[in-house]
C-alpha cells in the first residue's frame, strides 16, 4: 500500500488537511488539476446523475488509495 500512496503523493493526488467536506477526495483532485472545489464536487454530483452508482464506488477506493497530505 505504500507503493500506492508514494506514486499518488509523487503526482499531487493527496488529500488536504483543509477544505476538506467529506473525506477530501474532491478538494485533491481539484488541487491537483488546479481548478476550484466546488466545481469537483458539481461535477461529481453531476456524473452521479447521468451515471448513477459509479461514483458511489470510485470515491470511497480514490479515499483509500490517496494519502492524507
Amino acid at each position: 500500500m505504500d507503493t500506492v500512496h508514494d506514486s499518488f503523493r509523487r503526482q499531487g493526488l493527496v488529500r488536504p488537511r483543509q477544505g476538506r467536506v467529506l473525506a477530501g477526495v474532491c478538494a485533491g483532485l481539484a488541487r491537483r488539476f488546479g481548478i476550484e472545489p466546488w466545481l469537483t464536487r458539481l461535477l461529481f454530483v453531476v456524473t452521479l446523475f447521468v451515471i448513477p452508482g459509479s461514483q458511489i464506488l470510485i470515491y470511497p477506493i480514490l479515499w483509500i488509495l490517496m494519502p492524507s497530505e
